[in-house]
Parts: structure tokens; C-alpha cells; sequence
């Protein structure tokens, strides 16, 4: 299972200008010649690899684009103006390929990187450069080529910044649909999602982070069993996982027995995920009284031995939701500011990003 965004956009390159027919007309130079100028090359279209975007979200809203148009040529040997560039913006990682051929046209990897994706047409020539010693007065010029104009499909490999762990029924997808505008499949029944849920928690002033969510996990599941493990592998990426708890489960099973299911799981398909900062996050406070909830999340920290910071939300009325994004977003801005610096400090800079990466979040 690849974890994808995609987005299917068209891309129209300038017309170049045309030539000019124009012939020199002075008092004092009745034939003066030919003076017909070039027209101007058009516009290209170029895609830009930007830090900071996370998804292919704003194309789904804006699907075509068009660069300008050359201008045409003028007399007196002027030439057009070429047409602007159209530069757009995409998120690093993203790849380019003909939505009708499905060739690969390429992809941009680091930040300022620019990919050519539709070229602008070649300027027209003026009847000037048809001139010679047996046509002094030549009547030809040529028109400007129509820019590349193509269906391209984007695909970003997302790599999402928290991802959510769970038992099936633990609420994940309904933690999802309150924080981002993301609708998974939501029921009283387990595993209701079946393939990995990406969503963007927008928290203002330009601040977002992706979360993912996966499908339950169960006991074998770094074997294979259940739904799990076709999302495992994506979780090396992520920055932060939330554990979410059905702080009242219908089964009544114990809560340390699912929480060390889970921590299982995680250390049998790759030992690394199992050390990766992780967040308890007991869901489903609505259905017990706060008293109940302070006591049964003081009884699972002591089971646990666990001394980070516990979060009590409902995710289906929005309780602690607020305060548990704006803290993710917190640690993670921490976490990039870690990484910049730590990089800075580095001669080899980003070659060095992924060892610095898994350093930091170490930390």
C-alpha cells in the first residue's frame, strides 16, 4: 500500500508573438528596407519544490495552468516581450508524469528545485531576417509556435508528521474527522478503515501538520495479521505517533494489556518504532465521569511505568482535541527548529539530513 496524494492538472505554455512585417518609410530614406522585428518567445512552465507544503490539496481546486503569451514583433527592429514564466509552487517529493502516456517526466526533491513541464513556443521572425542581395524587399515572416500543453498527474509520497496507533474501535478515525477536514469511514465496529487516512490539521497562521491514520492493530499483526502492517513500514517517517486508548472499552479488556500489545507490535516489525516518541492519548471520556477518568489514567501510568504526559479527549465531541494539536503542533516546530540547527552546525549539511533526523527525534 502506497501512501499517496495525488492531483491530475493541465499545463498550457505561452504562444510565442508573431514576426512583424514592417518596412523602413523616412523622409530622407524612402527605401530603407525592411525592419520587421522578432517576436517574443512564450511563457514556460516550470514546477518549484517548496519546504513547507505537505500535500497536492490545492490542486484540486485550481486545475489548469497557463503561462503568457510572447508578444508580437514591431517595426524599427523592435522584438516582442517574452511571456512570464509561470512558476508553481509543489511540495518536495513530488512526481511528474504524462497523465496519457505515463511517462515519467520527472520530480523535485530539494527546496528551490525546478522542473521544466511545458515549454513556451518560439518567437515568430520579422521580414528583416529575410532580407539578402537578391530579395532586398522580402514580404515574409514567420508566426509564433504554440507552447507544450500537457495532462500531468502529480503524485506526492506523503510522509505524514504524526501518525495515530490503536486496537481496532479505538476511535482514531473519529479523532481524524474532528481535527481535519479529513471524512473517513466511521462505525461501531472494528476496523472499519481499511486502507491508511491522511488529514491536514490546520491550526492557523499558516501553521499545519499531516496526521495519518492506519488501520487497527492487533496481536501478529507485524506477521501480517489483520490490516495493520500495510501501513507499519510508513511510520519510520513520522515524527510523533498518538496511542489512542478506549478509555471504557466495550469488551472491558484491560487497558495495559492493549497498550503493551500495541508496544509489541511496534518492536517486532522494526525495534526503532517502538522508541519513537509516543503520546498516550485516552479517547472516549464522555462515556465515564471525570472522576473515573483521572483514576483510571492514574492506574494505567503506574501499570505502565509511564511518565510522560497523558491526554484525556473526545473525539467525537471535541473535548481536549484543541489543546492536543496545538501541542503537536508546538513539538513539532520544535523539532524542525532541532533539526535546522543541528544542520547548520554540520559541514556536510543535507547529506547528513537523515542521520540528523532520526538523531533529533531521538532526543
Amino acid at each position: 500500500m502506497k501512501f499517496v496524494d495525488e492531483a491530475t492538472i493541465r499545463v498550457i505554455a505561452g504562444k510565442g508573438g508573431n514576426g512583424c512585417l514592417s518596412f523602413l518609410r523616412e523622409k530622407f530614406r524612402p527605401n530603407g528596407g525592411p525592419d520587421g522585428g522578432d517576436g517574443g518567445n512564450g511563457g514556460s512552465i516550470y514546477l518549484v519544490a517548496k519546504s513547507g507544503l505537505n500535500t497536492l490539496a490545492d490542486f484540486r481546486f485550481i486545475r489548469q495552468y497557463r503561462a503568457k503569451n510572447g508578444a508580437g514583433g514591431a517595426g524599427k527592429d523592435r522584438f516582442g516581450k517574452k511571456g512570464d514564466d509561470l512558476l508553481i509552487a509543489v511540495p518536495l517529493g513530488t512526481i511528474v508524469s504524462d497523465a496519457q502516456t505515463n511517462e515519467i517526466i520527472g520530480d523535485v526533491t530539494k527546496a528551490g528545485e525546478r522542473l521544466l513541464v511545458a515549454e513556451g513556443g518560439r518567437r515568430g521572425l520579422g521580414n528583416a531576417n529575410f532580407k539578402s542581395s537578391t530579395n532586398r524587399a522580402p514580404r515574409r515572416t514567420t508566426p509564433g509556435k504554440m507552447g507544450d500543453e500537457r495532462l500531468m498527474k502529480l503524485e506526492l509520497k506523503v510522509l505524514a508528521d504524526v501518525g495515530l496507533l490503536g486496537l481496532p474501535n479505538a476511535g482514531k478515525s473519529t479523532l481524524l474527522s474532528a481535527v481535519s477536514h479529513a471524512r473517513p469511514k466511521i462505525a461501531d465496529y472494528p476496523f472499519t478503515t481499511l486502507h491508511p487516512q491522511l488529514g491536514v490539521v490546520d491550526i492557523g497562521h499558516s501553521s499545519s501538520f499531516v496526521i495519518a491514520d492506519i488501520p487497527g492493530l492487533i496481536e501478529g499483526a507485524a506477521q501480517g495479521t489483520g490490516l495493520g502492517i500495510q501501513f507499519l513500514k510508513h511510520l519510520k517517517r513520522t515524527r510523533i505517533l498518538l496511542h489512542l486508548v478506549d478509555i471504557a472499552p466495550i469488551d472491558h479488556k484491560d487497558l495495559e494489556q492493549g497498550v503493551r500489545e500495541i508496544e509489541r507490535e511496534l518492536s517486532h516489525f522494526e525495534p526503532s518504532l517502538a522508541d519513537k516518541e509516543r503520546w498516550l492519548v485516552l479517547n472516549k471520556i464522555d462515556t465515564v465521569s471525570q472522576e473515573m477518568a483521572l483514576e483510571i489514567e492514574s492506574e494505567l501510568k503506574e501499570k505502565l511505568s509511564y511518565r510522560g504526559q497523558v491526554y484525556r479527549i473526545s473525539a467525537l465531541t471535541g473535548a481536549g482535541c484543541d489543546k492536543l494539536t496545538n501541542d503537536v503542533m508546538n513539538r513539532l516546530l520544535r523539532i524542525d527548529e532541532a533539526i535546522k540547527a543541528e544542520l547548520e552546525n554540520r559541514e556536510s549539511g543535507a547529506q547528513d539530513l537523515d542521520r540528523v533526523w532520526d538523531q533529533v527525534l531521538q532526543q
